[in-house]
């Protein structure tokens, strides 16, 4: 008895550590690469044990050939990357709003590393993403992720054969809206830049002889510094209302 208890549930344990710790190895905040592996295994065993006594009942036995068993291991192994890559394309909403920000306030030359898309990217970039990490934290949303864990056996049940195409519509509509919502954050600076390019160009018809560059980086920065400040609360209180609404809709909560 002891044997067949201990195989059973191993079983179910390792069924259920394969989807979690694939979203959690790749999820925002969690799967960061500043984050010690050690601390992120650590979290993923521990939400498993809580998650297995409420989905065991649920998930099939040990299949009886190698190739089924395979299925199954790639099955859940996708799905759980599939959970935590769709709240990563919801955190480059920022970095899409931060690149055109660097590009309308003259900062794009100015690169930095991103820790969250572990890339080169603007200052302005890195800036929002890192800012965008920290309000998930700090208003508790990396919550709904963590009651997701077992909210996603009832969208994904174990053992049924993903929907591969409605797996690519899914990302494909997450990508769309990361783009949009990106562009709406960074709305004010694109009126900015058109308002303040056609400004200078204006003048350099007007004045040839004025060395319009001098002139107008130092004014396009400090303009650029300002509309950011009067404009970041309202752009990510946008953006923690549109990942708190995606991660809900997502979750089938």
């Amino acid at each position: 008895m002891l044997d067949e208890f201990l195989s059973v549930n191993v079983w179910s344990f390792l069924l259920i550590f394969l989807r979690l710790g694939a979203a959690f190895m790749v999820v925002p905040g969690f799967g960061e690469a500043f984050v010690p592996p050690r601390v992120r295994l650590a979290i993923a065993l521990a939400v498993s044990f809580l998650v297995l006594p409420f989905v065991a009942g649920s998930l099939p036995g040990e299949p009886a050939t190698p190739a089924a068993l395979l299925l199954l291991l790639l099955g859940e192994t996708l799905i759980g990357l599939v959970m935590g890559g769709v709240l990563r394309l919801l955190l480059s909403a920022l970095h899409v709003a931060g690149s055109i920000i660097a590009q309308q306030s003259g900062l794009a030359a100015a690169q930095f590393f991103d820790p969250t898309q572990m890339t080169q990217g603007a200052i302005t970039s890195t800036f929002m993403t890192l800012m965008g990490l920290v309000m998930i934290f700090v208003t508790d949303l990396h919550h709904l992720f963590i009651e997701g864990t077992f909210a996603i056996y009832r969208v994904f049940p174990v053992g049924d054969t993903p929907d591969f195409g409605s797996l690519s519509e899914l990302v494909a509509g997450f990508i769309a809206q990361a783009f949009l919502l990106g562009f709406q954050i960074a709305a004010p600076f694109l009126v900015f830049g058109i308002t303040f390019y056609m400004g200078i160009g204006l003048l350099n018809r007007l004045m040839p002889q004025v060395q319009i560059f001098f002139v107008a980086m130092p004014l396009q920065i400090v303009l650029s510094f300002a509309i950011l400040a009067i404009t970041i609360g309202a752009g990510m209180m946008w953006f923690l209302g549109y990942y708190e609404e995606a991660t809900i809709r997502f979750l089938g909560e």
